[in-house]
């Protein structure tokens, strides 16, 4: 099951840096860890998200790839994330296995999320709900979105597009199952005191 804070990787050739800050996620409480590089530089992928492999296994938290079946495959990844134009659910399964975790981009539309309920997704997701510098350009969602996703999808909901430890309590509220996050947690000097701030935001939900 898909909760907590996701934690999404900023594209980098720093490798050391990238190891060192997912690692202070990692101690932080991230619950879920993806791998994302669109830079089309296929031997540092396969160098990172092996790497990352091995850290994320050190920690028991998930490896999520995004986009690239085939490295998730080559690495065995134990998630693969998609987007529009990704490539389809059903392709990424056969070639993956069951066992493997789909996620899937579902933007602003309920109707994308039902049908990748119905195509077996493990998980969906939706955003941006915030000014996001990843994709500042990307349609904003309403709250309402979670609120109606919660009563009809099965899965769990990510949340992602600028959350803040100050801002991610709405996205709870509104339903959302994890947060997923990426320049609140990698733009940050104590990238694990971060992490930390969003996980005590889930105790807190959970005792409510």
């Amino acid at each position: 099951m898909i909760s907590g804070l996701y934690a999404i990787t900023r594209e980098t050739d720093d490798t050391p840096k990238l190891l060192m800050q997912v690692e202070a996620a990692l101690r932080g409480g991230a619950t879920v860890l993806q791998y994302r590089d669109k830079s089309g530089d296929v031997a540092r992928q396969h160098e990172q998200a092996s790497e990352l492999r091995a850290l994320c296994r050190a920690y028991a938290v998930p490896l999520v790839v995004n986009d690239h079946l085939r490295l998730a495959d080559l690495v065995g990844a134990d998630g693969l994330h998609l987007g529009r134009g990704d490539g389809s659910l059903r392709e990424a399964r056969l070639v993956l296995g069951h066992d493997v975790m789909i996620g899937v981009s579902c933007y602003q539309s309920l109707e994308l999320a039902l049908s990748a309920q119905d195509a077996g997704a493990d998980y969906v997701a939706f955003g941006r709900f915030f000014s996001s510098t990843t994709k500042p350009d990307a349609q904003q969602a309403p709250l309402s979105l979670l609120v109606a996703a919660s009563r009809r999808i099965h899965r769990p909901i990510v949340a992602i597009g600028g959350i803040t430890p100050e801002n991610a309590s709405a996205l709870l509220d509104a339903g959302a199952d994890a947060v997923a996050v990426v320049g609140a947690l990698f733009d940050e000097v104590d990238t694990e005191s971060v992490a930390r701030q969003f996980v005590d935001l889930f105790v807190e939900e959970t005792e409510d």
